[in-house]
């Protein structure tokens, strides 16, 4: 299953995911591996034999095609070449974004696939490291391949725009021409159930790519909102010069509008108060490929706690998640894939273009989720040196140029000592007082907002808090309160919780985390059985006693 709704009726798609392909390991020492049968989407961790497995590994599976078809990959952890028939056909670097490859003028038959994934550490890899989650290894995502003609639409992104007659759409499309030759033709864009069609012709030069815009007035639409997520099908088909249907490309998307205004954020002219968690891809079934089933499962346990937001900390996340997001009226913080790197590791060569590539696809490919309402970057980096600074303006400044309708932040834990924040529209702060250190919680947040307000230019902007939370081993109860009890944890969370909700100029929080989940083994020894374990509930969704402590707080129903 690749998203929520029927995105080709014209262009053939076969999927290639829901099902079991050939699947060995690549031994350093050149050895054979067995062979067997895996499923894709998956994680080999979850393999009884290969539940502590870094290395490579190859997926394979025949497919019937011919002329020219896309293959298109959802996610890959964390490195991917891809070969077809024996041939190169494309490399990836980075689990959590889509990436996808033309190949031109198969013939007709079987053509043999093969996948190979490397989820090792290594100086290439600089934002894939030993960390406080865990990289697995597999086609962790949706696969697909596509039938092409001469011209194909690979991109849309549609813009809702309030103006003072009602909403409109800003459509743009980007159209790509195979062959050698001319294509002549026409594009046209139709909403279901809002306003008009409308057409546009088209002449692409050989082996061409080629932008068009166009603009659709949608009065009687309805707007998405958390309460009301209404959503409209947008389709671009793309006929021939004799009148023939040669393409098409459906999405979805909701008109709403996000802005800051002083120190809030507005959705639709309405002051959002965010009241989320932070959320890792992580099951200990299904390591990070989560089936639909278990992320609806996620959403209704937040919608239960009275959430109306969730952070895909600290990458993005599979835009099955985030259809559900769209439909369920969740707001969405997506940020790009980097946690906790100093400077050192983002002096590594391949980080900035590591970061901009994720960037890249990150926005491109969910640009039209109306549940994201900000985009975030570098998760804790340094954003306290003047090298590290260099580093998020020039990823804001991308952010900016692929979209400039939403709002820009990134989480910081330099506390006064953060030079970033007039580069983001949206100041933002991870804090654990009364787990990391006793800080009375309101102190502790009165001195770093008034420090952010008289010495930053973070000044007049709006403030999230983006992580707090403690540690809690599920099942682990103390008279005492200790640390790491659920006792200690339900009322530190409690407390937390008070001050920052109670805070007039705080949009929102976002607690550290929804769910217990796996990490890296070289964070062993700071992380009880190998595991984050500061959820609400545990990695099986096991409520713990803070679980009812935050449904009082967020107001749940």
């Amino acid at each position: 299953m690749l998203r929520m709704f029927r995105t080709h009726k014209i262009r053939k798609q076969t999927e290639l995911s829901s099902c079991l392909w050939d699947f060995h390991t690549v031994p350093e020492d050149g050895s054979t591996p067995a062979r067997r049968k895996a499923m894709v989407p998956g994680c080999w961790e979850t393999y009884p034999e290969l539940r502590n497995y870094r290395g490579k590994a190859c997926f394979e599976k025949n497919i019937y095609a011919s002329g020219n078809i896309r293959l298109e990959f959802k996610g890959v952890s964390h490195t991917a070449e891809i070969y077809l028939d024996g041939k190169k056909v494309t490399s990836h670097y980075n689990a959590y974004t889509p990436f996808s490859a033309v190949v031109r003028n198969l013939p007709a038959g079987n053509h043999r696939l093969r996948v190979f994934v490397d989820n090792s550490f290594g100086e290439n890899s600089a934002l894939h490291v030993e960390n406080d989650y865990q990289t697995y290894g597999g086609i962790t995502r949706g696969v697909a391949f596509e039938e092409l003609g001469q011209a194909y639409i690979r991109q849309m992104h549609v813009t809702p725009e309030k103006t003072p007659d009602g909403w409109h759409a800003l459509v743009k499309i980007i159209i790509h021409n195979l062959s050698d030759r001319i294509f002549e033709g026409r594009l046209n864009l139709a909403i279901e159930g809002c306003g008009e069609s409308c057409s546009s012709p088209i002449s692409l030069a050989a082996n061409a790519e080629a932008e068009e815009t166009m603009e659709m007035a949608c009065p009687d639409a309805l707007e998405w909102s958390p309460e009301t997520p209404e959503l409209y099908l947008i389709s671009a088909v793309l006929d021939d010069q004799t009148g023939q249907k040669a393409d098409d490309l459906i999405d979805r998307f909701g008109f709403r509008e996000v802005a800051v205004r002083g120190k809030d954020i507005l959705l639709n002219g309405r002051k959002l108060r965010i009241k989320g968690f932070c959320r890792h891809e992580d099951h200990p079934q299904f390591g990070c490929s989560l089936p639909i089933d278990a992320m609806w499962q996620d959403l209704l346990i937040m919608k239960d706690l009275g959430a109306n937001s969730v952070r895909t900390s600290h990458y993005p996340n599979d835009e099955l998640f985030l259809d559900l997001c769209d439909e369920t009226g969740i707001l969405v913080w997506e940020e790009n894939h980097a946690r906790g790197l100093s400077e050192e590791a983002m002096r590594n060569p391949n980080f900035e273009r590591q970061c901009e590539d994720c960037i890249c696809e990150m926005v491109e490919s969910h640009y039209n989720h109306p549940s994201i309402y900000i985009w975030g970057i570098l998760n804790e980096c340094a954003s306290h040196t003047e090298y590290g600074k260099s580093c998020y303006e020039a990823q804001l400044s991308l952010i900016r140029r692929l979209d400039p309708s939403r709002p820009r932040s990134f989480a910081s834990c330099q506390f006064k000592n953060d030079l970033c924040f007039g580069l983001a529209e949206v100041t933002a702060y991870n804090i654990y007082p009364l787990w990391y250190h006793d800080t009375p919680v309101q102190e502790y947040l009165e001195d770093l907002y008034e420090w952010i307000q008289n010495c930053t230019e973070g000044a007049g902007k709006p403030f999230l808090v983006t992580e707090i939370g403690a540690g809690a081993i599920y099942g682990y109860r103390s008279p005492g309160r200790e640390k790491w009890s659920e006792e200690y944890q339900a009322w530190a969370i409690g407390k937390q919780l008070d001050a920052v909700l109670s805070h007039e100029h705080t949009s929102g929080v976002y607690i550290w985390q929804f769910s217990d989940c796996k990490v890296c083994a070289g964070w062993f020894g700071t992380r009880p059985r190998t595991m984050n374990n500061k959820g609400i509930v545990d990695e099986y969704r096991r409520p713990k006693m803070a679980y009812e402590i935050v449904r009082e707080k967020f107001g749940a129903e």
